[in-house]
């Protein structure tokens, strides 16, 4: 049993070195948000996006760095997980991308507010946060793995938001399993270039893809040929 002073003295000494293990995690970590953050990629376009994500009130739906509201995606990677013609596409006509179903508002930005936006993400995305937030999970059997059929990273990044392949995917398009066996390569690059200009009032918007971006497109889509089904084994005795 502690005396009244003993008490009072273990009392102060433990507030004091509490205290100070407190002061000097807080240095510590404002010593590491330079380096953890990257403030010297912080340029003048960076400072504008942030500054237009406020005005934007962007996080009344997003989250970000961990804060804001969870009505819609996460935000701090998506720079990595969607990539910067997906970003574009989005902030340029939401409902575009993903007819009938978004509810994010068109709020008409410029092109030149839409690359403030896409560097800050890019910045955000870049930061090291020490494994936050976690990878998604998106393969089957729980482990987030890179497919290695060799697609370009603009299929991975913006064509999966609406098509799937091998069951992975949006289902907002049809899937491409098989599209070399239905399209020709003349075909998917007029397609790619303008889809409006092909079907009048298809649902496709006309991405902010590049004319190589298209020919690895056109290259890559002509190599999936629907698999064939295996023979069937002939009884015994049949003729082949």
């Amino acid at each position: 049993m502690l005396s009244k002073s003993a008490a009072k003295a273990f009392f102060l000494g433990g507030t004091a070195v509490c205290s100070l293990a407190f002061v000097g995690l807080t240095v510590d970590t404002i010593g590491r948000i330079p380096a953890q953050t990257h403030e010297e990629n912080i340029t003048p376009q960076v400072i504008r996006g942030k500054d237009l994500w406020d005005a934007s009130n962007c996080m009344g739906c997003h989250t970000i760095l961990g804060e804001g509201a969870y009505y819609a995606p996460e935000l701090t990677r998506v720079y990595s997980r969607r990539g910067p013609e997906l970003i574009r596409a989005i902030l340029r006509d939401p409902e575009a991308m993903y007819p009938g179903q978004r509810r994010m508002q068109r709020y008409d930005f410029t092109d030149e507010e839409i690359d403030d936006l896409v560097a800050f993400f890019e910045w955000i995305d870049g930061m090291d946060l020490n494994g936050f937030p976690p990878a998604p999970t998106l393969a089957s059997g729980g482990a987030a793995t890179a497919p290695s059929d060799g697609r370009p990273a603009v299929f991975s990044q913006l064509c999966v938001a609406c098509h799937s392949l091998n069951g992975h995917g949006g289902n907002v398009g049809p899937a491409l399993d098989g599209v070399a066996d239905r399209r020709d390569a003349e075909y998917l690059r007029r397609w790619l270039h303008d889809p409006g200009a092909v079907r009048a009032g298809t649902a496709m918007p006309r991405l902010p893809l590049t004319d190589p971006q298209i020919d690895e497109l056109v290259v890559w889509l002509g190599t999936l040929h629907a698999t064939p089904t295996p023979p069937t084994s002939a009884p015994s005795g049949a003729q082949p």
